[in-house]
């Protein structure tokens, strides 16, 4: 260990000298020893560290030292310069207690409260976009001739258009998992008949308008808010605010438009490509007549049924345009926040979309069923 350190009395002072590399290549075979070494030295508080023998330091010599030290500076320590600016940087990063160390005992109840603010906060900036929107919005109505119909156009066409095949595949697939399921069960009863009912009320009402709003929350909505994040990262924002140019008005509205018109047309889509995997499936199950299952749906599913849906998908849409625009706005201008931002969007639109669901579900219980 001498070519490491050394201890000596200086002016009847104890004294470590500490020299040669400190860096990760020249360290890799003695870091451990030479680590347990210094943390037993740094025990005497009176040692005075001498650093000024080291010629070179790398972050990994610093840590070593710094964890010798119980992360906090001696009290007689001498250094180079450029070796200061590095232990200064060190001690600028933040103290992580372990858990043995962690005495707060009330740290569910802190843990609680800091949710409980996040949630409140993103309610007031939804609320106040919500706000910025209606006023866009009268704005428009008032000066038509601002509004965006080429951005809403390119918004209709990338959120309801390019997710038509993606919609289709999955609702025919749900469409002859559910048909054959059930198919199943009402031949043990010799209620084959009943198909066209279960697939008509569950697709149109509730299966239909959930499948697309959730793959639009994780197509649409992730794209919405990586635009407006990557758009936030290359300052993009900042030159349209320069230049007196509404974000509001000429990003999320024309998102917020498009999307709450193409959920319908996508609910709808949906849905009856998964009726049609259904009658697939009944057909080759249950010898039901393709003929006769087009010419009884409308008489076992109310109209109502149809309007239910569409209305959920357009609610849905629009919800999920919101969402993803809020958490755009608020990443931060690096790589990280955007990573983070665009998970939280989609997995924040999948969860207000079955809240929607269940709302809808509670609220219309008599409507459409008989």
């Amino acid at each position: 260990m001498d070519q490491w350190y050394q201890l000596r009395t200086k002016n009847g002072l104890p004294h470590i000298f500490l020299t040669g590399s400190y860096t990760l290549a020249a360290l890799e075979d003695i870091l451990e020893p030479l680590t347990s070494a210094l943390i037993n030295q740094a025990k005497n508080r009176d040692l005075y560290w001498d650093l000024t023998g080291i010629q070179q330091m790398d972050t990994a010599g610093v840590v070593m030292l710094w964890r010798a030290w119980k992360s906090r500076r001696p009290e007689h320590l001498q250094l180079r310069p450029e070796h200061e600016e590095m232990l200064k940087r060190i001690e600028n990063f933040p103290i992580f207690q372990s858990e043995a160390e962690y005495k707060d005992l009330l740290w569910p109840v802190t843990r609680l409260g800091k949710l409980a603010l996040l949630l409140w906060e993103h309610i007031v900036g939804i609320t106040t976009l919500i706000g910025q929107l209606v006023i866009d919005i009268i704005y428009l109505i008032l000066h038509p001739i601002y509004i965006p119909w080429r951005e809403i156009s390119a918004n209709l066409f990338r959120t309801g258009a390019q997710a038509l095949g993606i919609t289709a595949l999955v609702g025919f697939l749900i469409g002859i998992v559910l048909s054959y399921l059930s198919s199943k069960q009402l031949q043990l009863f010799g209620a084959d008949i009943f198909i066209i009912n279960i697939l008509g009320i569950s697709i149109i009402r509730e299966l239909g308008p959930m499948l697309a709003a959730i793959l639009v929350a994780g197509r649409s909505g992730s794209s919405m808010t990586a635009q407006l994040g990557v758009m936030r990262v290359t300052q993009e924002l900042d030159a349209l605010t320069v230049m007196g140019i509404s974000h509001s008005q000429r990003l999320i509205l024309p998102k917020l438009l498009g999307l709450g018109i193409a959920m319908p047309l996508l609910v709808m889509w949906t849905s009856a490509i998964a009726l049609l995997g259904g009658m697939v499936a009944a057909e080759l199950q249950l010898g039901l007549n393709y003929q006769y299952f087009l010419t009884a749906l409308p008489d076992a599913v109310p109209i109502a049924n149809l309007w239910l849906g569409l209305g959920k998908g357009m609610v849905c849409g629009m919800v999920i345009a919101l969402i993803a625009c809020h958490f755009g706005l608020r990443i931060q201008p690096n790589t990280e926040s955007l990573g983070e931002g665009t998970t939280s969007s989609v997995v924040t639109s999948i969860t207000v979309v079955i809240i929607i669901d269940a709302i809808f579900a509670i609220i219309f219980s008599d409507v459409g069923l008989t």
